[in-house]
Order: structure tokens, then sequence, then C-alpha cells
């Protein structure tokens, strides 16, 4: 037996090898495959762009007269004289709706006064605005002048560059020294100048 052993060690040692090269072999086909690396790339597609969306401005109003809480309202565009009244807290009882347009449509810096029955030289029931409307029906809504010998202290306040005080300042003018004669003597009352003036003018008057 050692002596077999000694004449074929070369071949045994060969086929040692070649049974362990196919072994390796065999292992190796057997593993399985790596998995493939797969590149994402970002969506640089933009995002769509919102487009703003006009949103019109409030309107200014000026609320007079027979209504609980007279003062200045913010109101949405389109809104109408009735609107109005109920920013105001409604009207007063001895309110005289019959001779207001309760459906007429406001303007950005109108003054809404709603008349007191029996009340003698009310002023039109809507005066002033940025953009004067266009007549609807039996109704027609236009820039009436402020007659500064006759208007009110809310009247006189809502003119632009007034306010209460000047407008306090007037009355006492024209009760000391008897009605205005022109537009332009105004400008006697004390605070009130050629640049107030300049504003004024063209919204008040002193009446036929």
């Amino acid at each position: 037996m050692t002596d077999w052993l000694e004449r074929n060690r070369g071949f045994i040692l060969v086929t040692l090898v070649n049974l362990a090269l196919v072994g390796g072999l065999f292992v190796w086909l057997r593993q399985p495959a790596s998995a493939p690396i797969e590149i994402v790339t970002p969506d640089l597609t933009p995002s769509p762009t919102i487009e703003p969306t006009d949103t019109p401005a409030p309107l200014r109003v000026y609320i007079t007269g027979a209504v609980l809480k007279p003062d200045v309202y913010r109101l949405d565009a389109g809104s109408i004289v009735k609107d109005a009244i109920q920013a105001a807290g409604g009207a007063s009882e001895d309110a005289d709706l019959v001779h207001i347009n309760l459906a007429q449509e406001l303007y950005d810096q109108q003054q809404v006064h709603v008349p007191r029955t029996g009340e003698a030289n009310a002023p039109p029931p809507v005066t002033g605005g940025g953009t004067p409307a266009l007549s609807r029906g039996s109704v027609t809504a236009t820039a009436t002048k402020i007659n500064i010998n006759i208007a009110t202290l809310e009247e006189l306040d809502a003119l632009p560059g007034i306010g209460p005080v000047f407008a306090q300042r007037i009355i006492d003018y024209r009760e000391a020294n008897g009605p205005f004669k022109s537009i332009e003597e105004i400008v006697r009352v004390d605070g009130i100048g050629d640049a107030t003036f300049a504003k004024l003018k063209d919204q008040i008057t002193v009446g036929d």
C-alpha cells in the first residue's frame, strides 16, 4: 500500500487540486447575482405658479343721520344703501326710509344720510363718492355739493381735510358772521387755508 501511494502521489495530488478547483467554481456559480445600482434622477420640472387673483378694494362709506351708530364703515364692493344702514347698527325709530333708495349701489368715499321723519333741509341720501353712478330707474346718484351755510356737523366732517374740529369752526363762523357769501370765504375760518380750499372747492356751495 505504501509503495502504491509513493508511486501515485503525483496523480493523487493533481486529482485533489482539480477537485478543489471544481468545488470552488461550483460554490462561486451558486452565489446570487448582485443587484444592479440604480441611479435616480430628481424631477426638475418646476411647480406650476399660482397666479394671484384681484380682490376688489373695500368701500369706505360715511353713514350719518337716523342710524344707531353713525361712522365710517368698510363695506364689500357691490354693497347697497341697505348694507350701509345695517353696518351702522340699523335705522333708528325716527328714520324716514320712504325717501331713501335702499337698493342703490354704493361707491368708495360716499356719504349715506338717513333722514329723520320731518327733517328739514335734509341732504340727499347719497352724496360724494369716487365714481359717480349713472341713473338707475327713478333715482340718480350724483356727487351733490354740500351747502356750507346749512350743512350739519356730520356733513362738514365728511369733507376732505375738514374733520370734526374744523367742521365746528365753520358752524361757529357762520353763526357769528352770517351765511357765507361765496365758497372762497371759507378760508377765513381759522385753520382752513388755500391748500384745504383746493380740496373742497369742487364739493361745496353756498346755495342759490
